[in-house]
């Protein structure tokens, strides 16, 4: 418990007490540094010239401005603008070149490149990572394998107007029916269609399913889409079940869950998003990734 006595000169220190004392621990009145009471006083005089100098203080219509004029905002603008005049000439050099033109002036290439990659980071990233690696059903655009075709007009077509987005008319579109969830298939012979997809690419059967019946059923619902040698069909978007690459997954339950639920993941279209040479070089950047055909 505190309470209060006189201020006495302690002891042991020679300083003397504030007066305060708790449980019999008295407080010394020891003041603060010199040097840190004027650096203290010194950042109250900052913080008014401060607040002359910039804009700071709201009002009821508006905010002081400031002596100097100086806005964040507007910085942003000339800076903007003074970018703008670096790159114009080589974006209108890249407006007027066709893709595959592009791709054959290694000045123009140099240029789609680093502008594209820009864009890629700003909007693509967050689904198909930074260095465009992908992730569980976002796919990895550094392979060669296309849902949508990797040609440049092919991967510009599906920047512009994405997948299975319906606020675009021209939106690549497709989707796997739910044959678990929609009845169209029961459980045992979805584990069997699940062992034969993996078949295609060499996967073993972990489940000792019936493969010859998993074939019929795959033949009969899945080779529509996928074609009868499971490659794909890059017309619908169906991907290629022969190879290693998969996109949600090969281990036998994530082939179960999509055969059950089925769907597709969307892409947006950035064609109302981004300027067309901005997905110009956005399409030569994501075909230069290692990738495109």
């Amino acid at each position: 418990m505190a309470n209060a006595t006189e201020p006495r000169v302690d002891a042991r220190t020679g300083t003397a007490t504030t007066g305060h004392e708790w449980d019999g621990i008295a407080e010394l009145n020891t003041p603060l540094p010199r040097w840190w009471l004027w650096t203290f006083y010194l950042t109250i005089v900052w913080s008014i010239g401060y607040w002359i100098v910039y804009p700071a203080w709201p009002g009821v219509t508006g905010f002081t401005q400031g002596a100097f004029g100086w806005h964040a905002r507007s910085a942003v603008v000339d800076d903007l603008k003074e970018l703008q005049a670096i790159r114009g000439p080589g974006e209108a050099k890249l407006a007027a070149a066709k893709l595959d033109e592009i791709e054959k002036n290694p000045e123009l290439l140099a240029f789609a490149r680093a502008s594209g990659g820009a864009a890629f980071a700003n909007n693509c990233a967050p689904c198909h990572g930074a260095g465009a690696q992908g992730a569980v059903g976002y796919p990895n655009l550094n392979d060669d394998d296309w849902l949508w075709g990797g040609s440049l007009d092919d991967i510009q077509q599906t920047i512009t107007h994405g997948a299975r987005w319906d606020a675009d008319k021209a939106t690549r579109s497709s989707l796997m029916p739910a044959f678990g969830r929609d009845g169209i298939l029961k459980a045992d012979e979805i584990a069997n269609v699940a062992q034969y997809v993996r078949s295609l690419s060499g996967l073993p059967n972990e489940t000792n399913a019936n493969l010859a019946k998993g074939k019929e059923l795959f033949a009969t619902n899945c080779a529509v889409c996928h074609g009868d040698d499971g490659k794909g069909k890059q017309e619908v978007g169906a991907p290629n079940l022969t190879d290693k690459i998969w996109l949600y997954g090969s281990d036998t339950a994530s082939i179960v869950n999509r055969i059950n639920v089925g769907g597709g993941g969307q892409m947006p279209a950035w064609g109302g998003r981004l300027d067309p040479t901005t997905i110009k070089a956005l399409t030569v950047y994501v075909h230069s990734l290692g990738g495109g055909k």
